[in-house]
């Protein structure tokens, strides 16, 4: 679509550096667009402060904020937690919020009638790939806008001039320039010292961690909680019942109060670089954990071996956007027939920066103390093992015997 056709743009909007500038940027470069400001609350609390009165003072003709926190934790982390998916260690925080924030702002984008949809995605990250497949799977015929990929400003200190120029209030500054991505599962950071591998994270400092604090200065005496599961999804903290989210923010704290879930990771993106990230993911930590912890009980060897097969490709669906995909959907329905029996409870002890399993229980525990026993027992026959041996090993035996007749 040509420039001066688009009248109308709904603008993926957090608030950040990157998106602050689009709006006056949008209304100088499309004609002075009507620019719709929709921002997805993942859980990233106060930095929705102050948002919609920002947005209309930069040009915005309004802004609509969308909880979106129980769909994000019950149809995206749930699902993903359950599938054990970890991409190279990383918990997924940034790719799974993606998915249920554009689907959102497609839907408010095709009842606004708008000309284009825009996002303020970088052309070196993921998250473009993220939000445009998403908007192909709902909107495929729908203009999409990316200013990093248009603009000239080449860095983000050129935006903080920018900024600074277009009189655009901000809440970082030079010294905290760090790109950071905030919902209720995770907190990430990456630019300015972290680009230099070689560079500690500044845990101790005051103001790098948002979400805890550094095993360092944790408690010096250990946490105990408790976890119980229902076909794999979290029902109880501590013996109370209570929702996926709410579990999860318990877990932020406690676990953030114990110094869980920090991850310094060099990764390998979609785009073909390697970035490091430093992420902050206490609750997630844990209940990736105790997830685990009860699969040991509760599924049979083989089941389990394929679901770890197939969590690297579920992971890396994830962090590709390819959320709304068939093969995506397929695995999670592999997924929820394996969960049938992943129901009990776990017990961890927490520790500066530890997870220490402590003890797990489930009605569905495969897991038998009586055949497990190295004392006497009635329902192990050892001397079975010879004849399972011999049976076990047969090729091995026939190999080396016409190896050994072929020296000759």
């Amino acid at each position: 679509m040509k420039k001066e056709n688009i009248k109308k743009v709904v603008l993926a909007y957090s608030g950040g550096l990157d998106t602050s500038i689009i709006i006056p940027w949008l209304k100088e470069n499309y004609n002075n667009c009507e620019v719709i400001a929709v921002s997805g609350n993942v859980g990233q609390a106060d930095e929705l402060e102050g948002l919609e009165e920002k947005a209309l003072k930069t040009g915005a003709s309004k802004l609509y904020v969308e909880d979106l926190t129980d769909e994000f934790v019950d149809e995206y982390v749930i699902p993903t937690v359950k599938a054990g998916a970890l991409y190279e260690e990383y918990m997924l925080g940034t790719s799974f919020a993606r998915p249920v924030i554009a689907k959102r702002f497609v839907d408010l984008a095709v009842a606004a009638g708008a000309d284009a949809i825009c996002h303020g995605c970088t052309g070196k990250g993921n998250d473009q790939v993220r939000f445009e497949l998403a908007i192909k799977a709902f909107a495929p015929d729908m203009p999409i806008i990316a200013p990093w990929r248009e603009w000239d400003i080449k860095s983000r200190e050129e935006e903080i001039e920018y900024a600074e120029a277009h009189n655009i209030p901000l809440k970082i500054n030079r010294e905290t320039n760090y790109s950071k991505d905030k919902n209720l599962w995770h907190l990430s950071h990456e630019g300015m010292d972290l680009e230099d591998a070689g560079n500690e994270p500044l845990y101790e400092k005051e103001g790098f961690l948002e979400m805890g604090v550094s095993p360092i200065q944790a408690p010096d005496t250990p946490t105990y909680i408790t976890l119980d599961f229902e076909q794999g999804t979290p029902v109880a903290f501590n013996g109370e019942k209570m929702s996926a989210k709410e579990i999860i923010l318990a877990l932020n704290k406690v676990g953030g109060e114990n110094g869980i879930g920090l991850l310094d990771i060099v990764e390998n993106r979609l785009v073909g670089m390697k970035c490091r990230g430093v992420y902050e993911t206490p609750g997630g930590a844990i209940l990736y954990f105790a997830h685990n912890y009860l699969e040991t009980i509760c599924l049979d060897k083989m089941t389990a071996h394929e679901k770890q097969k197939l969590s690297i490709t579920f992971a890396e669906l994830v962090y590709n956007g390819q959320w709304y995909t068939p093969l995506r959907e397929a695995l999670s329905a592999f997924v929820d027939k394996t969960q049938e029996t992943v129901t009990g409870k776990v017990k961890l002890k927490l520790y500066k920066g530890n997870i220490i399993k402590a003890g797990v229980w489930s009605d569905y525990s495969l897991y038998s103390e009586e055949i497990a026993t190295f004392g006497e027992d009635n329902v192990y026959n050892q001397a079975d093992s010879a004849g399972f041996i011999n049976l076990y090993g047969l090729p091995i035996k026939v190999r080396a015997a016409v190896m050994a007749k072929n020296k000759k």
